[in-house]
């Protein structure tokens, strides 16, 4: 993949990626942090282009994913809902004027707003694969909800690489990600009482947190109290190492996934959030 200094072949990683995608995808995580400058910036830049690239393409895999939704009449269209409007249409008649826009509804095919952020564990290891899965799931989420994500990082102390209501491509969000290196010990409860006041600021229907961790705290207070005051919190743990985590999410009511590898990524969050 790299056959000399500072120079990267696209074209071997590119098969190698459809033969065996995981341990591509880990070992060009692994390379965003080599030694050699060029190289360093040459694989931060290949690797962001790449998991954005899977993002997008299972977004728009599921794009059409919706219900039907009672709405008040706008510009948006949609078939008048008779039965939620009969009120309307009777006074109007009854009286000979024409009902307001604003007294009526219709029937739509619409998307929940949902605000979402995605909080990291980067208190032990952070590298190949578990690095590669972070990155590929902050770029899933930029394209889940492209207006009202954040991204969150943690260890004994919580970085924010983009908040909820800031504004930052996703090309950048995902190469600050494959900077991360693990080290620190582990206080989860902060991370998403962090969690939490991001979401605060949004005013979506819906508020999901998740969470990227093996759920081992080693720092601060007991987490459970504070995923209880969660609207909504999916747990990812890497299949290997999953317990810990499937017991915290089964104790605090959250949805669990176990993660067999980085390109996994794209289904875990399509089985957890749809």
């Amino acid at each position: 993949m790299s056959p000399e200094l500072g120079v990267l072949d696209e074209s071997a990683i590119e098969e190698s990626l459809a033969e065996r995608p995981d341990e591509t995808l880990a070992m060009l995580a692994d390379m965003t942090g080599a030694t050699d400058e060029r190289l360093r910036a040459l694989a931060r830049r290949l690797a962001a282009r790449i998991v954005i690239g899977m993002a997008r393409a299972d977004a728009a895999r599921r794009r059409g994913i919706g219900k039907m939704r009672s709405l008040p009449m706008d510009d948006t269209g949609g078939d008048l809902d008779l039965d939620a409007s009969i009120e309307a249409l009777q006074l109007a008649s009854a009286t000979g004027t024409a009902p307001r826009a604003d007294e009526l509804t219709v029937r739509t095919w619409a998307r929940p707003a949902v605000a979402v952020c995605l909080v990291v564990d980067r208190s032990g290891s952070m590298s190949g694969g578990r690095l590669a899965a972070s990155a590929i799931a902050a770029a899933a989420v930029a394209e889940r909800a492209p207006d009202d994500f954040s991204v969150l990082a943690f260890s004994d102390k919580v970085m924010i690489i983009k908040g909820q209501n800031q504004r930052r491509s996703v090309d950048d969000v995902v190469e600050d990600v494959f900077r991360l290196r693990g080290h620190g010990p582990t206080d989860l409860g902060l991370a998403l009482r962090v969690a939490a006041d991001q979401l605060a600021s949004s005013g979506a229907q819906r508020k999901r947190v998740v969470l990227l961790s093996d759920c081992r705290p080693t720092k601060g207070t007991e987490p459970e109290r504070d995923a209880g005051a969660l609207d909504e919190l999916h747990v990812i743990a890497p299949a290997e190492d999953a317990g810990d985590a499937e017991a915290f999410a089964r104790a605090v009511g959250a949805r669990f996934a176990a993660l067999s590898g980085p390109s996994q990524i794209p289904s875990v969050f399509a089985q957890l959030a749809d």
